[in-house]
């Protein structure tokens, strides 16, 4: 009993003690609470501040201009300008049909008659590619045929931008195009569908399988779990793997391909701009275990940078070309209650292992560079004129 009457304090001294800690509770919480406070007040003078300017704006725009207001047009615009205001240059504004298309490309579909296009010297048309089970294809169209009418208007009088906008559509409608071939022009009515888009090719070289990957969508993560599969059932002693000129696409397609590849282990990490860092994406302890190689160039970005990367850092593969892009941060996509939406940058996405390749890029363990001509012929390249396919069928075989 002494030892416990010896810790007693008197209900004074309690008090104090009570007194102190709330006092010193009580200095925390309000500066604590005052930063936040001027921090909204910042905020808030900002914030005061754009909206005065823009009703200055209006104001003028009210009593002075001679023109109409479309006032849709004058949000979309107002937004893509707050956006266009920050300092990231992934930012941007989707109008409600903007975010359709934006949404049908992340997965790796259209909707419309099937083709792909540009801009031929004549100012028609210019089909380049026909999509398989596509109304075009169906219809016969063929690449380098030239689309002159659309509804019966001709294309120069319409403007490129506008026919291309008439040619797409919701699904199930109708559409009349005049096409011209060898100089004969003849009319068509397409019914407009959704179309899957290849994203993934691939062939045997020899004993190894070659797969190119144009985009990361949706869509590409069964085509190309299809294609490992055809060429490991074919007998395929390596995978190469093309990422020349692929843009990236969603890290959740990445992710998945990867999981196809690699050991158990974290694929992806995502680090804020605290610097806390959380793992995206874990594989599972399924993988393929053969020679793989990548082949990058200065168009290999994002996405796809991941995708070199993780296989460096799990010892699956090396990569030729020459070095990648360097984009390693992540865009997320918001909707808005008009339906609408904004896209901004929201973090870092970091390799399992390596370092984030953010504005310097990854380096190819075997340099190789295309000369000027090869470059401008590059979709002609094949295993005997592609320097950089030779190097990486060298490389995989090596490892065989």
């Amino acid at each position: 009993m002494e030892f416990a009457m010896n810790k007693k304090i008197s209900l004074g001294a309690a008090i104090c003690f009570m007194g102190i800690v709330a006092a010193v509770t009580f200095v925390i919480t309000m500066i604590f609470s005052m930063q936040k406070f001027n921090g909204k007040i910042g905020r808030v003078t900002e914030r005061e501040r754009i909206y005065s300017k823009i009703d200055e704006i209006d104001s003028l725009v009210a009593q002075h201009f001679v023109g109409d207001i479309d006032d849709d047009e004058l949000m979309d615009a107002i937004a893509a300008g707050y956006l266009n205001g920050l300092d990231d240059n992934y930012a941007r504004y989707f109008s409600p049909a903007d975010l359709k298309n934006e949404k049908l490309n992340s997965e790796g579909a259209l909707v419309g008659i099937g083709v792909s296009a540009s801009q031929d010297t004549s100012g028609y048309i210019k089909i380049q590619k026909v999509y398989d089970n596509s109304p075009a294809s169906e219809a016969k169209l063929e690449p380098e045929d030239l689309i002159v009418k659309v509804e019966g208007e001709d294309v120069l009088t319409l403007g490129y931008k506008t026919a291309i906008g008439k040619v797409s559509g919701e699904a199930g409608t109708k559409v009349k195009i005049t096409y011209r071939r060898n100089g004969v022009d003849t009319d068509l009515e397409l019914v407009r569908k959704k179309v899957e888009i290849p994203t993934v090719s691939y062939r045997m070289i020899d004993q190894n399988g070659y797969i190119k990957i144009e985009d990361f969508t949706t869509n590409t993560i069964d085509q190309f779990s299809k294609a490992v599969d055809d060429c490991i059932a074919k007998g395929a002693e390596g995978l190469i793997f093309d990422l020349r000129n692929n843009g990236g696409g969603t890290l959740d397609s990445v992710e998945k391909m990867l999981d196809k590849l690699l050991p158990s282990g974290v694929i992806v990490y995502k680090r804020d701009k605290s610097g806390k860092k959380e793992a995206l994406y874990t594989s599972d302890a399924k993988q393929v275990d053969l020679p793989m190689v990548t082949i990058t160039n200065g168009n290999t970005a994002s996405a796809s940078e991941l995708f070199v990367a993780a296989l460096k850092d799990f010892d699956k593969a090396q990569s030729v070309g020459t070095t990648t892009f360097g984009k390693g941060i992540m865009q997320t996509l918001y909707d808005l209650s008009d339906g609408s939406a904004i896209r901004i940058t929201t973090a870092y996405f970091d390799p399992p292992k390596s370092e984030n390749f953010h504005g310097v890029g990854i380096k190819a363990d075997f340099p190789v560079t295309l000369t000027q001509d090869q470059e401008k012929n590059f979709n002609e390249l094949d295993e005997t004129t592609d320097p950089q396919l030779k190097k990486a069928i060298e490389v995989v075989s090596a490892a065989e």
